[in-house]
């Protein structure tokens, strides 16, 4: 979707849904959008440069229109990037010092015509957060409550990962890391459980689901399947 046909959504009813969350490698714009341009900066008379929603150093008081208009730009840059909760929307325009009576109405209206939807984002992360980086429940319920996701839309959307789904994509990464990892031995076994079991921890997978997992891909390799015993081994 371009800036245009954002921009002018959030002037009409008939709105587009929000941005989906891109969760890949591509480029992401900072907190205010694209780096502001240093061209034409000496002397300039505008309240922008760069377009990104900074002001000139030259610029004058912006009357409230004009805040407004500055802040929906902000948010429009922001959400033609990717999807954008109502906080992070919010924390931008108050480090671009939009005054918060201001970036309250242009919220409102942005919620209003669809531009944001913290369940629509919630449940859009939750997909993605799972499935291009391998998270799991907990450290994505984190990365909602960050982001000012409230807990009952945080848990509804972690509904969309049940249990299977959560051992299987666990595997997926435990398979793929075990392959760098020499397993020719009890010692390199317990090694190799410490560091599988450490690697799901970080990514928010609960030590049964973690230790259940490493402990079956270990003996698909080989092992004993009673030679790790019920729980990681100690260091």
């Amino acid at each position: 979707m371009s800036f245009e046909e954002l921009s002018a959504a959030t002037a009409g009813p008939d709105a587009p849904r929000i941005a989906p969350v891109d969760d890949g490698p591509g480029r992401r714009a900072g907190a205010g959008g694209a780096r502001p341009s240093r061209a034409g900066r000496p002397g300039a008379r505008g309240r922008r440069s760069g377009g990104s929603g900074d002001r000139a150093p030259s610029a004058g008081p912006e009357s409230p229109a004009e805040q407004e208009t500055r802040a929906k730009e902000i948010c429009l840059r922001l959400l033609t990037d990717r999807a954008r909760s109502v906080k992070e929307l919010g924390d931008a325009l108050r480090r671009k010092e939009i005054p918060d009576q201001v970036a309250r109405r242009v919220l409102e209206r942005f919620d209003e015509v669809g531009l944001v939807d913290d369940k629509a984002f919630a449940d859009q992360w939750v997909r993605s957060r799972h499935r291009h980086r391998g998270l799991g429940k907990r450290a994505i319920a984190l990365e909602l409550h960050r982001k000012g996701i409230d807990r009952d839309t945080a848990d509804e959307a972690l509904t969309g990962i049940d249990d299977d789904s959560e051992r299987d994509r666990a595997r997926e990464l435990v398979a793929r890391r075990l392959r760098s990892l020499p397993v020719g031995s009890p010692e390199q076994r317990r090694s190799a459980a410490r560091k599988l079991v450490g690697m799901l921890a970080r990514k928010g997978y609960g030590p049964g689901v973690a230790y259940g997992v490493v402990k079956e891909e270990i003996a698909a390799a080989g092992a004993d399947p009673d030679e790790l015993g019920d729980a990681p081994p100690d260091d």
